[in-house]
Formats: C-alpha cells, sequence, structure tokens
C-alpha cells in the first residue's frame, strides 16, 4: 500500500486530496502546522487506520518514510500570506528544501504545487508554461509570488541531483473546505452573498480569472504524480474559462438569490489583470481537462458554505442557552 505525505494536509486542496487518496486505498499522512490549515478539516478522516495527523511545519527537518509527496504547504491567499510573509517566504524555500531532501533520502517522488501567480501580471494571454512571468519583487504580493518563483528552482536543482519532482502551476482552485475568511473570490463573495453583506469588488471588476473546481483539480494532481518519466515536467493545471470577476459577482448572487449590494474599492497593488491557463500540456500528455461546470461548481461551493453557516449558527445558540 503507497504512503503518501500530504504536507499542508489539513488545509482546503490538503483535506479534498486525502479524501480521494483514502478512497483509492492509499496510506496517507497528513502534516500541517495548523497556520492557515484547520483540524476540523480532516477530524472526520482520523478514525481510518490508514490515516495520521502530525502536526509539525516543513520548515523543521522531515524525518518521514514516505513514497510520494505533494506539497500543498504555504498559505495561499492575500490575507493569509501578506498577514504571515517571512513564514511564507520559509515555507517557499526552507520547507520546500526540507522536502526535497526528504523526497530524495526516500528515493520517493514529490509534486510541487505552484502556482499561475508565477506569471504575475502577464504580458501573454493565456499563459503558456514556457512564459517567464511579469513580477515584481518589491509589493506586498511578492512574498509568495517570488517565494513559489524560488521554490521552483530549488526543484529544478533537486532534479539535477536525480530527485524525482514535477511542478504543477495551479489556477485558482475553489470548493468544499475553503476557509470562510482566507480572502479568496469565491469565499468572499459567497459568504457575503449568503450574510446579506455587500460583496467587495477591487477596481471595476473587469479583471479576469478562471476557476477550476477542487475535484477536477484533485483528479489533476493524481494523475501528474504518476506520469512517467525522468524530466522535470511543469504543467498548468486550471480550468481554461475566463470569468470577469463582476460577473462572478452576479453568478454568485444569482445562485444563492441574495439581494447583497456590490461595493467598489481601488484595485490592490499588483494585482493581475488577466489569468488564463494553457491546459494544453496537461490534455495532450494526461487525457485530462476539468469536467465540472463554474455553475455546478458555485453550487457544491454554496451548499458547503450554508451547511457551514447553519452549524454555526446552531453552536452559537447552543452556547448561548448554556
Amino acid at each position: 500500500m503507497p504512503r503518501i505525505l500530504i504536507a499542508g494536509g489539513a488545509g482546503f486542496l490538503g483535506a479534498n486530496l486525502s479524501r480521494r487518496l483514502l478512497k483509492d486505498n492509499n496510506e496517507v499522512v497528513c502534516l500541517d502546522n495548523l497556520s492557515t490549515g484547520h483540524y476540523q478539516n480532516i477530524r472526520d478522516l482520523t478514525p481510518s487506520p490508514r490515516f495520521e495527523f502530525i502536526k509539525a511545519d516543513i520548515v523543521d527537518p522531515i524525518n518521514l518514510s514516505f513514497d510520494k509527496v505533494f506539497n500543498l504547504a504555504c498559505p495561499a491567499s492575500p490575507p493569509q500570506y501578506q498577514r504571515l510573509a517571512l513564514q511564507t517566504i520559509d515555507a517557499c524555500t526552507l520547507g520546500v528544501r526540507n522536502l526535497l531532501e526528504a523526497t530524495r533520502r526516500n528515493n520517493a517522488r514529490m509534486l510541487h504545487a505552484s502556482t499561475s501567480e508565477v506569471y504575475g501580471d502577464p504580458e501573454i494571454h493565456p499563459q503558456i508554461e514556457s512564459y517567464r512571468g511579469n513580477v515584481g519583487t518589491l509589493t506586498d504580493r511578492a512574498c509568495y509570488d517570488e517565494g513559489k518563483r524560488l521554490a521552483e528552482t530549488l526543484c529544478y536543482e533537486y532534479h539535477k541531483r536525480g530527485c524525482a519532482v514535477r511542478i504543477a502551476r495551479l489556477f485558482n482552485t475553489y470548493g468544499p473546505f475553503m476557509d470562510q475568511d482566507d480572502g479568496r473570490v469565491v469565499s468572499n463573495f459567497t459568504i457575503s452573498a449568503l450574510t446579506e453583506q455587500p460583496l467587495t469588488i477591487y477596481g471595476d471588476g473587469s479583471q479576469t480569472r478562471s476557476f477550476c473546481y477542487v475535484s477536477d483539480t484533485v483528479e489533476a494532481l493524481l494523475r501528474f504524480m504518476d506520469l512517467a518519466g525522468d524530466n522535470l515536467p511543469v504543467y498548468n493545471l486550471g480550468n481554461p474559462r475566463e470569468v470577469r470577476i463582476v460577473d462572478l459577482a452576479h453568478s454568485i448572487l444569482q445562485l444563492t438569490g441574495s439581494n447583497a449590494p456590490m461595493h467598489f474599492h481601488s484595485l490592490p497593488e499588483a494585482d493581475p489583470k488577466k489569468r488564463k491557463p494553457c491546459i494544453k500540456r496537461a490534455h495532450q500528455t494526461m487525457n485530462w481537462l476539468p469536467r465540472v461546470s463554474l455553475e455546478s461548481g458555485l453550487l457544491q461551493t454554496i451548499d458547503y458554505f450554508t451547511q457551514l453557516l447553519r452549524q454555526q449558527t446552531n453552536e452559537t445558540g447552543l452556547a448561548g442557552t448554556a
């Protein structure tokens, strides 16, 4: 039975990946320092004899045995990585190097979750893997953008030294187990709509993103991990459907039946104007394409947050009667 380590396994993507790996009869070790991940995301998995949770930080030495490792360990939304800027840099440098060392020592394979943010505010559209990006080093986003770029360089150097590694550049994954307060646009809009609070839109909302439902991302990660070959593959993984932020807001308001207003604010520094992946590599070599439509994915995400808010309301009510 394969023993698979998920660094950052208590986060949004890690919680979904853990469930899929357990379903496929793997042994899963979830490692997370819980700085942005949450134990409740994986609490229901702990009774399984094939699941183990370890509270630890990848910036510390990693003395674990495993066959494969998915590195998802890094704050992934602007409010999180800006609040934890130095920790984000450490995770992308010391942490990634520790995981690569452990991968080489175990003669294992590592999939590193990079990001579309390595392209910065792109000057070509859609973004292809060979594009070198347009990223500034002196911005509030640089701790994440440049951290992820350096992490890719570490993967490159360890690949030269015989380490089996692949790099996945993820584009705006969304779905159940997102943190309602993580500052990502889908969770922000959904929570605001469900609570009838204003939806905050930066700029005029014409900037675009490409949203990939989490089950499609998980399927791509699994196929990518098992991709044969000794090269260093770098793949964009995301949904190539391009959506304006203001149109996303209208869709969520319509799907929730909310009357919440939209409030417009100044565009943050270095915020990308466009985002759309070219996924030709992933399609041709792994026969992978996103299957879940934006409307279907949003409905499932809205249902998740609706249940979460209802549970929180019930717990608050019970606490008030204690």
